[in-house]
Parts: structure tokens; sequence; C-alpha cells
């Protein structure tokens, strides 16, 4: 009889779905957020109209696990660094845009990556002072509000009928995992609702959930518009 072992290395190990290595897709686990409040917008453009720039609220701005910073952006159906939006179709990045000074820029902040590089350092001393597990991918290790007006589309019907609700906040996990939390109508015991509250869910663990929508592209559905009512319809072609 013959016993095979196998060991392995990080870099021998890759994920199933996007067939990279897990040690290259930990480093770039997220572990600190910062909420993007000076209006500071990403830059992009698409396949249909190529020269064209269009702009879009910045969430917040992350912090990975190998240093790297990068703006956050709800794109489809989750929260996307904004560099990585590649798709010909819906869009690709081309930059950060401050609209109050007119300027256009490729790097982060530099006090943004001040910011989280100081709080991730902190933080981090303080969960191992308190001696927390960090192999709890199910801690909640920070959660922010939604402040550009993000909208989830929920449908329960296969786009017969669709719900524009508002994201009240966004839960960093210790995995990296980021997720949209929705209001329970049924479950508010207290108002205002705030991030942290017992009547809200994550927006992945719906059935219903199909999109993210900025607030004037939701407005838009919400009154019918054409336009947007149209791009709706490519999505679910999608």
């Amino acid at each position: 009889m013959t016993i095979t072992t196998s060991e392995h290395t990080p870099g021998n190990v890759v994920d199933f779905f996007s067939g990279r290595p897990l040690a290259s897709i930990d480093k770039e686990r997220i572990v600190r957020l910062s909420p993007e409040n000076d209006g500071l917008c990403i830059l992009y453009s698409n396949n249909a109209n190529p020269d064209r720039l269009y702009s879009m609220n910045i969430l917040c701005w992350a912090l990975r696990d190998n240093g790297e910073v990068v703006a956050m952006v709800p794109w489809l159906n989750k929260l996307s660094p904004c560099t990585q939006l590649q798709d010909p179709l819906n869009g690709h990045w081309e930059g950060y845009y401050d609209p109050k000074a007119d300027e256009i820029f490729e790097e982060p902040p530099a006090h943004k990556v001040i910011e989280l590089e100081t709080a991730a350092e902190y933080f981090e001393s303080e969960r191992e002072h308190k001696n927390e597990d960090k192999e709890d991918d199910k801690l909640v290790v920070q959660e922010i509000a939604d402040t550009i007006g993000t909208h989830a589309m929920l449908t329960s019907d296969d786009f017969t009928s669709l719900t524009l609700t508002e994201v009240l906040s966004w839960r960093l996990y210790q995995n990296g995992q980021i997720s949209a939390m929705l209001i329970d109508q049924d479950q508010i015991t207290s108002t205002p609702v705030l991030p942290g509250d017992d009547c809200l869910y994550c927006a992945d663990s719906s059935k219903q959930f199909r999109y993210f929508f900025q607030h004037h592209i939701a407005n838009q559905i919400k009154s019918e518009d054409p336009a947007a009512l149209a791009a709706v319809a490519i999505l679910m072609d999608h």
C-alpha cells in the first residue's frame, strides 16, 4: 500500500473561482475603511461612449493587508475597488477626481493613507490587547454609514416588480468581506436607525437583492425615466 501525502505552500494553492494564488488574495484583504467626506470622485469610461468620462462619488477608502490604499464604490452587485473596474460594457477606471479643485489624480490622497495606516495600527494593537479571536470571519471589525445615497434593488419575481431601498451602512468583517446593510422595517424598535442596529440585515443574504444604484439613478428609476429604465432592462438581460 502506498500512502501519498501532499504539501501545500501559499504560492501553489489557488482560488477555485479566480484561479489566483490564495496568498495573493489574502494580501489584498481589506483591513480598514475610511469614509470619504469631502466629495472626491472616481472617473470612469465605457466602450459605449469612449470619448466621455463619467464621475461617481467615492463611498470610502480601504487599506489592504499589503499596505495598498484604494477607493471603494458600489458597482453592480458589490462594493468594489475602483482600480478593478475593467468591464468593457459598464466601465473602466480612469482616475480620481476632486470636483472642487477640478483636479484629476491617480494616487490616493496622502491624508487618507496616513489616516488608514494610523487607525489600522491602533485597532490592531487594541485587538491584540483584548486577545480577540482573529480567525472569526463573522466578527464585525468596522461599520460605516453610507453617505452617498446608495440604493439596493430588490425583486422577488424576476424584475416584474422592483423595490429600491436605501443602504444604511456597510460592515467590514474580519475576513475582509464588506456587506451592505439594509433596514428591515418590521424589526425597527427605535428611530433613527443607526449603524449597528439590530433591525439591519445584509443585502447579500437576501435572495431578492440584485444591484446597487447611485442615488440619482435610483431617483430616475423611481420617476420611471425612460433612459434609466432602459439601463435596468440591459442589466436584466445580463
